[in-house]
């Protein structure tokens, strides 16, 4: 690895401030000068990223092009290099720190590679850990995805890097002490004044305990982001930090999908500058949402405390600045705090980072782009979310094919599946692996449960939530009938039988809670008491999304087999897809028993 680029100065055409101008930078008023009584000033500036997700390149690993989104919106590591240099040079690289909030691991073909395909070790560097060590970060929280391949691999990319990973509230379950290091202390000095000392305390998601089961239950346990910090800050504080910075991958605002699962929230950074005194900042995550700048007024000190979040996978760099002063007896203190995004759009790649990790790049777009097999006619997820899909379909069956192999009993089998990716798609001819990547974008293991027919149906009622109510069969858009309350496709799911149909209507102009009509399996209707065994994933089968009885229900398999390898071999196997054999439709959306027209 090459060492930090703290050091380098940045030849960027234009100079940084005209890079900066472009990317959206505003300069602030800094801190005055010096004063006469011995007081000193200085403008501390804090650079944020979060939900990286794996993203190196600006690239589409799916689309097999350069990203682009309906924002025009650029995306990685490479991108919030040229970025991250230009700060340093316009501020000086004793002024500036760069912290993460997690989410760094998981998220696109390239960091799926060198989890699964060519797992990092000593011999091989992880390209995140490459680019991140290049862009000299001082630390980063830990995400809930960064658990998502194990342990063993977390661990080994810790040990790739040049900075701390933190997590204060990821506890050893056998020593009942974190397992990661908490905090960090960093002094940023200035000539002819006392050193100043920026604390940076992580905070991860206590939904990892649910998400993560498979990997973490015995061995970590999750306490909440409010109640950890309570019990970190302070001790921050008597570390001798003068800033205390949160990086917290936690959403800002209070929510939570956990339901009853756990008794810590999912999101609540507000609530933790509302209510942890001695908190300067957070470096929001998780939520995938961006704020530019928000100040939260502490309780107990009555403190202006900044919360400011980037736009995930390197889109926007977060640039947050602290004016400070100190004065003898007090030492420092910041007096003003303000925060601004970035673009990454506006800026090229850092050819540093480009030259790096090429060759690494290259190999995942070559493993991507191989064949694997052939489709006779194009599947499309598009329309997945409102009608009944050869796509899911076939998710469904390849989940399902999975479970009754291993079966030890003759139970009816049924599958679960999310349309997660609208612009999925199956072409007919030469199929792909990225193909069947953009079909299947989480790398989510297989679980089958045992429900009843009353538990299915139940489960089915919660999905028909995503949902919006309508009165007529239209013609409606698909965005004034899906994503009910602003739930993701990812919370909705379809139910499809594998050896015999299982059909439903979802009657939109029904309540929530009894809009699942004509459940029938095989033409016959579903009884309550009635045993299905049921393919899921990993995270829905963990509690992910809250839905009834799943997660209590009895396993019947549990092989830690990748849903999206499962697709793959598949294809690989019998060589081609045939929608026709395979593609029906069991479900539709209706009004009072009229099917819903959904476009012109």
């Amino acid at each position: 690895m090459t060492g930090s680029p703290l050091h380098r100065r940045v030849l960027l055409a234009g100079g940084a401030a005209a890079v900066l101008a472009a990317a959206g930078f505003r300069t602030a008023a800094h801190a005055a000068p010096d004063d006469r009584t011995g007081g000193r000033r200085f403008t501390l500036t804090v650079l944020g990223t979060t939900d990286l997700h794996g993203n190196v390149f600006n690239w589409d690993y799916f689309a097999d092009r350069e990203y682009d989104d309906s924002g025009h919106n650029d995306v990685g590591l490479a991108k919030l290099s040229t970025l991250v240099k230009a700060v340093r040079e316009e501020r000086g690289a004793h002024r500036t720190l760069l912290v993460d909030a997690g989410d760094t691991i998981q998220g696109t073909p390239l960091a799926y590679y060198y989890a699964k395909v060519e797992p990092i070790g000593r011999r091989r560097v992880h390209p995140m850990a490459a680019a991140m060590n290049e862009l000299g970060y001082d630390a980063a929280a830990l995400g809930n995805h960064e658990f998502n391949y194990g342990i063993p691999l977390l661990r080994a990319f810790e040990k790739q890097l040049d900075f701390p990973l933190l997590a204060a509230n990821a506890i050893d379950a056998a020593t009942g002490r974190p397992a990661f290091r908490p905090y960090v202390v960093k002094t940023v000095w200035r000539t002819g004044a006392a050193p100043l000392r920026v604390g940076i305390l992580g905070l991860t998601n206590p939904g990892i305990a649910i998400w993560d089961k498979a990997h973490v239950d015995g061995k970590m346990t999750f306490p909440g982001v409010l109640e950890q910090a309570r019990e970190w800050v302070p001790k921050v504080r008597a570390a001798g930090a003068d800033v205390v910075v949160v990086a917290a991958h936690s959403g800002a605002d209070l929510s939570s999908s956990l339901g009853d699962l756990l008794p810590f929230p999912e999101n609540c950074s507000a609530l933790v500058a509302e209510e942890v005194p001695g908190i300067d900042a957070i470096l929001v995550g998780h939520a995938h949402t961006e704020i530019a700048q928000r100040h939260v007024t502490n309780k107990a000190t009555g403190r202006q405390v900044l919360l400011t979040e980037p736009l995930f996978w390197g889109k926007r760099l977060s640039l947050m600045e602290f004016d400070l002063a100190w004065t003898p007896g007090r030492g420092w203190r910041a007096e003003a705090s303000r925060s601004q995004v970035l673009d990454s759009n506006t800026v090229p790649e850092d050819p540093v980072i480009v030259r790096r990790l090429r060759a690494d790049h290259d190999k995942v777009v070559a493993y991507v782009n191989s064949k694997i097999g052939t489709c006779r006619s194009a599947m499309s997820a598009a329309t997945a979310r409102y009608e009944d899909t050869a796509a899911l379909d076939f998710v469904n069956l390849v989940q399902g094919a999975a479970l009754k192999a291993t079966l030890t009993e003759a139970l009816p089998v049924l599958s679960l599946a999310s349309p997660f990716n609208k612009a999925a798609a199956i072409p007919a001819g030469d199929v792909s692996v990225r193909d069947v990547a953009g079909l299947y974008v989480f790398d989510n293991t297989l679980f089958g449960v045992r429900l009843t027919g009353a538990q299915l149906k139940d489960y089915l009622e919660r999905s028909a939530g995503y949902f919006k109510a309508v009165t007529t069969p239209g013609p409606h858009q698909p965005d004034a009938l899906t994503n009910a309350g602003g739930t993701p496709d990812y919370l909705y799911d379809v139910a499809a039988g594998l050896d015999a149909p299982l059909t439903y209507d979802i009657d939109l102009a029904r309540p929530v809670g009894q809009r699942i009509t004509g459940l029938a399996y095989d033409g016959v209707a579903v009884t309550p008491e009635q045993a299905f065994a049921v393919a899921v994933n990993n995270y829905r089968q963990s509690g992910g999304g809250n839905f009834p009885h799943i997660a209590t229900a009895p396993v019947l398999h549990n092989q830690q087999l990748e849903i999206r390898q499962l697709i793959i071999d598949r294809v690989r196997e019998r060589g081609e897809i045939d929608p026709a054999a395979f593609h029906r439709v069991d479900w539709r959306l209706v009004v009072d028993g009229a099917p819903v027209v959904v476009g012109g």
